[in-house]
């Protein structure tokens, strides 16, 4: 499997039968989406910059809510959640996907705005990569963060949502996360590859570049 970092929230996953891409943007916003060609598109809420399926080509199947999905050999859980810390009352509800990909779980938490509660958690049972919004303002932070991954015990974490160069969006920069998870400089690639074979045994974080 092959993952992609686009921008924001939006991964481009390939796996061996399909391509999935998460919380596509429109364009303008300083990252470049490109020509993008998917089989399934997840959208973690109703917001452009986490919604804009219409530039992405090759008919791809729509999931955009809580639920049980099976599409082109990809199993994908849909999970209600909320995208402030008082239960959508500011910001309204977010989907985490839980997404099972050439024998991988794949978790996507979209603009997540609190820490996972016990049962959410239980309900996803194992991560194997979780993509995680670290920029704070509009979700979660750096310490939330950490403690959703003290939660999770994934294998890998891909940062996501964060103060860059090229966006537009006053947030938290990546640094603050991996200082509180004790690490220093950490060196980004431009895609990440993995299968169920060569995951870490403990958790490691990798770094994206746009």
């Amino acid at each position: 499997m092959d993952i992609n970092w686009l921008g924001y929230s939006c991964f481009r996953i390939r796996g061996n039968q399909a391509i999935v891409i998460t919380d596509p943007f429109p364009p303008g916003l300083g990252y470049t989406l490109g020509k993008q060609t998917a089989d399934i598109v997840t959208i973690s809420h109703q917001h452009p910059r986490h919604s804009y399926h219409q530039g992405i080509s090759g008919e791809p199947r729509l999931v955009k809510g809580p639920g049980e999905y099976e599409i082109s050999g990809v199993l994908i859980l849909g999970i209600a959640a909320y995208h402030d810390a008082v239960k959508g009352q500011s910001r309204g509800k977010n989907i985490v996907y839980l997404m099972e990909i050439d024998g991988v779980a794949v978790c996507h938490l979209g603009d997540i705005g609190h820490v996972l509660s016990n049962e959410q958690a239980e309900e996803m049972g194992n991560v194997d990569v979780l993509m995680l919004p670290v920029g704070g303002v509009s979700t979660i932070n750096a310490a939330m963060g950490a403690e959703i991954i003290r939660k999770l015990e994934p294998k890998v974490v891909i940062p996501m949502h964060y103060q860059t160069p090229k966006t537009d969006r006053e947030l938290e920069p990546v640094e603050n996360f991996l200082k509180e998870m004790g690490l220093g400089q950490v060196e980004s690639r431009p895609k990440f590859t993995v299968s169920k074979s060569n995951l870490p045994i403990s958790t490691q974080v990798i770094l994206l570049s746009a």
